[in-house]
């Protein structure tokens, strides 16, 4: 099987609960990652804290997320293991293949994300029409910039 794309490791993983101070005591005060910035979103329900671990191409992020309404869906905090981010070559590229393979993506298409990056995400279950999914496991695919390109290709 040949993809006209390639993974290229991991970009991040996501987390959520809800108390994210608690979160951040574990990761940055306790593990040593350090804070880079908050994210807030209405639309996906989340209040989130961007962490890092490593430089450049070996940086790994990890999202310390806890809903802006508990009640409301996206349920960011649940699971406590929210996502986890794929570094990709080629999104767009990716995307149609993917499809083309009865991959599901989960609605909202190709979109910039908290990164500043464009994203799109594996839906956790497949279903009738898309046979395949994360397999319980929601999966962000994120469009690698050309730094990363160049050190992980």
């Amino acid at each position: 099987m040949t993809r006209p794309f390639k993974i290229l490791g991991v970009q991040q993983i996501a987390i959520g609960g809800t108390n994210k101070q608690k979160l951040k005591t574990l990761w940055v005060d306790l593990l040593g990652f350090q804070y880079k910035d908050t994210f807030v979103s209405e639309r996906e329900n989340v209040d989130e804290d961007i962490c890092a671990i490593g430089k450049g191409a070996h940086e790994i992020e990890v999202d310390l997320m806890q809903p802006l309404n508990i009640d409301k869906k996206p349920a960011v905090h649940q699971t406590p293991l929210n996502h986890i981010g794929l570094w990709v070559d080629d999104l767009p590229k990716a995307v149609t293949w993917l499809t083309e393979q009865g991959l599901r993506f989960a609605p909202g298409g190709i979109r910039p994300g908290a990164g500043g990056h464009d994203i799109i995400f594996v839906h956790p279950k497949g279903n009738e029409e898309f046979p395949f999914g994360g397999e319980g496991v929601l999966i962000e695919l994120v469009q690698a910039p050309p730094e990363i390109l160049a050190a992980l290709s």
